[in-house]
C-alpha cells in the first residue's frame, strides 16, 4: 500500500514508509524541516525545523502497533478527553488516535513547506486534519456534523502535544498567569489564577479554562523558546507525570519525565463544542521555535 501512496502523492521532500508492524508513516525532509506522521491516528511523531533540536518528544517505550496509541508527538484526542465519562472500558482520549486516517492531499507550499490533508469518520462526525510541516508546524482539526444528522451533538477535542525540553524542572511556561484552572492532581478542584509563570515542581495535570492565550515554554538550558499559538480552543492543558505516575505507565520510561512537558490545545469540560447539523468547528495550533541566549531566562520567577 505504501508503494501506491508514493506513486499517488509524488511530492518532493515527501515519502511513505511502512514499519515492521505494518504501520504506514509519511516522512518529510525539506530544506526547512524534517517531520513524520503516522496514518494511524493522523499522529505526528516528529517535527524538527532546521537549526534546532527536535521539538516534539517521544517515549522510547512508545508502541508502534496497530490499535495501540503512540506515546508522544501529537495525539489527536476525540470525541472525548481522558477516560470516557459513561464507559471507562472505552479507549482513553477517544477513537481518533487509534483508527486509520485517509490521506486525501499532499502539496508543496511557499517557504518549502509541505501540507498534508487527512480525514476520517467517527460517527456521526467527519474529521479533517490539515498539517503543514515547515519552519513552523501548523495543525488544524476541523470537525463537521453533516446536515443529515438527526440532532445536535457535542464533543471534546485536543491536540495533545508533547514537547521536548532540556529539564522540565528548569523551564517556565508563560501566557497562563491570569487564568484559573482545574487541578486534576487535587481532586479536580477549580483554582484561582496564580499570576505567575508555571513552574513544574511535582506531578502536574491542569486544565486552564476560558483562555485563548499563546503559551511560551522558556527553556534557558536548551537555549530556546517554544511558542504555542492557537485558534478555536478555549482550554489549555499542561501535563507532566513526574516520578510515580511515570512508573505506572507501561509505554512511558520511568526516568523520561524530566525531558518532556505537554501543552495541549483543547476544548474540554465546560468548553466542549456543540454542533448543530451542517455546522463545523476548527481547532488550530501553530508551533514555532526561537533561539535564546543561555542567560536570557531562568526557571525562577
Amino acid at each position: 500500500m505504501f508503494n501506491e501512496l508514493n506513486r499517488r502523492f509524488s511530492v518532493p521532500g515527501l515519502r511513505f514508509e511502512q514499519n515492521h508492524n505494518g504501520l504506514i508513516s509519511v516522512v518529510i525532509q525539506t530544506a526547512v524541516c524534517t517531520g513524520e506522521l503516522f496514518l494511524q491516528g493522523a499522529h505526528i511523531t516528529s517535527w524538527r525545523p532546521v537549526g534546532h533540536e527536535p521539538v516534539l518528544w517521544l517515549s522510547q517505550k512508545s508502541n508502534y502497533e496497530k490499535g495501540k496509541p503512540i506515546r508522544g508527538g501529537v495525539p489527536i484526542c476525540f470525541p472525548w478527553f481522558g477516560p470516557n465519562a459513561n464507559d471507562p472500558t472505552l479507549p482513553a482520549h477517544g477513537f481518533a488516535r487509534l483508527q486509520d486516517w485517509q490521506i486525501v492531499d499532499a502539496q508543496h507550499k511557499d517557504g518549502d513547506a509541505i501540507e498534508l490533508l487527512l480525514e476520517t469518520t467517527i460517527d456521526p462526525f467527519r474529521l479533517i486534519f490539515q498539517v503543514e510541516f515547515g519552519a513552523e508546524l501548523k495543525m488544524t482539526l476541523k470537525t463537521q456534523l453533516p446536515q443529515s444528522a438527526k440532532s445536535s451533538q457535542s464533543y471534546e477535542d485536543a491536540l495533545h502535544t508533547y514537547f521536548s525540553v532540556s529539564d522540565v524542572r528548569t523551564i517556565s511556561i508563560r501566557g497562563l498567569e491570569p487564568v484559573s484552572f482545574m487541578d486534576k492532581v487535587d481532586h479536580a478542584q477549580l483554582k484561582s489564577a496564580t499570576h505567575c509563570p508555571i513552574l513544574i515542581e511535582s506531578e502536574t495535570d491542569r486544565v486552564y479554562v476560558d483562555t485563548l492565550s499563546d503559551c511560551v515554554i522558556e527553556d534557558a538550558q536548551g537555549e530556546r523558546a517554544i511558542r504555542v499559538t492557537k485558534l478555536g480552543s478555549a482550554s489549555t492543558v499542561v501535563w507532566n507525570p513526574w516520578i510515580d505516575k511515570s512508573k505506572r505507565m507501561s509505554d512511558f520510561g520511568d526516568s523520561e519525565w524530566p525531558s518532556m512537558v505537554c501543552i495541549e490545545t483543547a476544548n474540554v469540560g465546560d468548553s466542549r463544542i456543540r454542533l448543530s447539523p451542517g455546522e463545523s468547528h476548527s481547532t488550530t495550533a501553530v508551533i514555532s521555535v526561537q533561539a535564546l541566549p543561555a542567560t536570557s531566562f531562568t526557571g525562577e520567577s
